[in-house]
């Protein structure tokens, strides 16, 4: 009998049927449009997952000792009282507990200096002003821009889930406010305010959370993070791991069906409307009235739906504008050492060589064995208060940087884990070569590094299913946030979206496009039903209580 968490391999699992729902991908999005439908709705929800496990990038992997997330590094604003913490608390049946990160969350260090992200507006401004105190008033507007962008998200929100008439007449103002912070860049915007470099590449330092350096993103994109975070950062108490594990029971409670090893081929489309999915593995179609897909919006337009309708509807037309954001590397390491005797911290660091992001990254991506244009380090085994128990006398540290997909593209055709000597002598150099820069900040961990593995851009493609192994779906540009396919209704009737590509990007923006996406299909509010008036952007206040494990 398959465990109330678990997942069922296609294999082994009963697809009988029948289906209100089939969810393609098991990602933040499809597990949480899952749960709501099943919940709100009353469907029975079958979810197909291409993985050998379930949570997309929510979910982590082991080795003998170890064990590593790979895409939830850290959470913001789940604190109690939140909008996000009230739609985690309904889709985990309040399962799902967070360890906060403690009064400082991300330490920023670039050239010979460093400086520290506190928990609180109020303290980001004072910790900013203290070592830019010329720059008060551009630090003022900043954060006053960041609160107000990220307030305005609330009615572009509701504006993607409207049905199409309705749409048609309040969408437009709906998002205007939205709009107008999204179509500048983030460096147009910070060099309206000021003409520090410092100041801006300190400010920006977090781009990676959303994928592209300051002169390509949308300013709406970075305030949308930069605020996520005010009041600090959370983990998953139990690893990132227990977020699949803590939505799969809901949506097994609603007589749903999370399946593995379940790779969909095709959208099943009759009668002009979608009708199901086609299994790569047997061809065996499995029908439902509803399809969601959480695979991303380029994967859905152009791999999915069958090429007569692509034409016909305009799918085609509709990938075209739609870039993929960057690629990255992730070297996981294994330490024989716990992280407090390791004094691990549990804020996250990040490594510049100085404030010239854009130069920096485009110097790496042309070379895939240039200096990095950043180390992103982040300790899960100090964040997380179970690890030690769950792994005593091991700790873990996963290290990220940017790479171009190209360089790897070679060995597109080869597979996972028989890529050949060049692929590993590659990997091998680029791997020691992250190690080496963790060292240098942290020394006391080199002599108790036991394993260490590295990721690619062909890792990603391989589990992800993304084409260029881009970790954050779409780009964050100005014009990825006026496309109107990136809705959760479809021009094909009975397919929906869900996931990170319809809003923004990480695991609140797919958890809230999974929202979305349950609300289109149900037509009804859910946002306004489970978190009640609490706005989606709280404001952020002081903050200076961090450092207490939220329950």
């Amino acid at each position: 009998m398959t465990a109330p968490d678990a997942a069922e391999p296609y294999l082994r699992a009963d697809l009988s049927g029948p289906y209100d729902a089939v969810v393609i991908g098991s990602g933040m999005g499809g597990l949480s449009a899952a749960a709501l439908l099943g919940k709100y709705g009353g469907k029975h929800v079958l979810v197909l997952e291409r993985h050998y496990t379930p949570g997309g990038y929510t979910h982590t992997f082991r080795r003998p000792g170890y064990e590593w997330d790979v895409g939830v590094h850290y959470i913001g604003d789940v604190q109690p009282g939140t909008a996000l913490r009230a739609l985690f608390d309904d889709i985990t049946g309040g399962e799902l507990q967070w360890a906060d990160m403690g009064p400082i969350y991300d330490r920023v260090v670039m050239g010979d200096e460093a400086y520290e992200f506190p928990a609180g507006r109020e303290n980001l401004r004072a910790a900013l002003t203290a070592r830019f105190p010329a720059e008060r008033a551009a630090i003022d507007t900043y954060l006053d821009l960041v609160e107000r962008s990220a307030a305005s998200m609330e009615s572009f929100f509701k504006a993607k889930a409207l049905p199409a008439p309705l749409a048609a007449l309040a969408g437009p103002f709906l998002r205007r406010a939205f709009l107008g912070f999204a179509r500048r860049t983030t460096r147009q915007v910070l060099e309206s305010l000021t003409a520090n470099q410092r100041l801006i590449g300190v400010l920006t330092a977090q781009f990676v959370d959303y994928g592209l350096p300051p002169a390509e993103s949308s300013f709406a994109a970075h305030a949308a993070i930069a605020h996520h975070y005010l009041a600090g950062g959370f983990y998953p108490i139990g690893g990132a791991g227990r977020i699949a594990a803590t939505i799969i029971p809901v949506i097994r409670a609603a007589g749903g069906t999370v399946v593995t090893a379940a790779q969909v081929a095709e959208i099943v489309v009759e009668r002009g409307r979608a009708r199901g999915v086609r299994m790569a593995r047997d061809g065996a179609i499995i029908r439902a009235p509803i399809v969601v897909s959480d695979a991303g919006a380029t994967n859905t337009f152009t791999r999915l739906v069958p090429a007569e309708t692509r034409g016909a509807l305009g799918f085609d037309r509709a990938a075209r504008p739609l870039q993929p954001s960057l690629a990255h590397l992730c070297l996981y390491i294994g330490l024989t050492r716990t992280a407090r005797e390791l004094a691990l911290p549990r804020a996250n660091l990040w490594i510049y060589p100085d404030e010239h992001h854009e130069r920096n990254l485009a110097a790496a991506i042309d070379d895939p064995e240039a200096r990095p244009p950043f180390v992103y380090v982040s300790f899960p085994s100090a964040k997380d208060p179970d690890f030690e128990r769950r792994h005593p006398g091991r700790a873990t540290i996963d290290v990220i940087t940017l790479a171009g997909y190209e360089h790897f593209a070679g060995w597109q055709g080869t597979r996972w884990r028989r890529r050949g000597g060049d692929y590993q002598a590659l990997k091998e150099r680029l791997a020691r070569r992250l190690l080496d820069i963790l060292c240098a900040h942290l020394p006391q961990v080199r002599p108790h590094v036991d394993v260490y593995e590295l990721s690619t851009p062909l890792t990603t493609r391989h589990f992800c299913n993304y084409a260029a192994g881009e970790m954050y779906g779409l780009a964050h540009t100005p014009a990825r946030f006026r496309q109107p396919s990136l809705r959760p209704r479809t021009a094909l009737p009975g397919l929906y979206l869900t996931g990170q590509d319809i809003v923004t990007c990480g695991v609140a923006g797919a958890l809230i496009g999974g929202v979305l996406c349950a609300s289109a299909i149900l037509q009804r509010g859910l946002m306004r039903r489970i978190v009640g008036a609490r706005p989606i952007a709280t404001p952020q206040q002081a903050g200076d209580d961090a450092g207490h494990v939220m329950t």
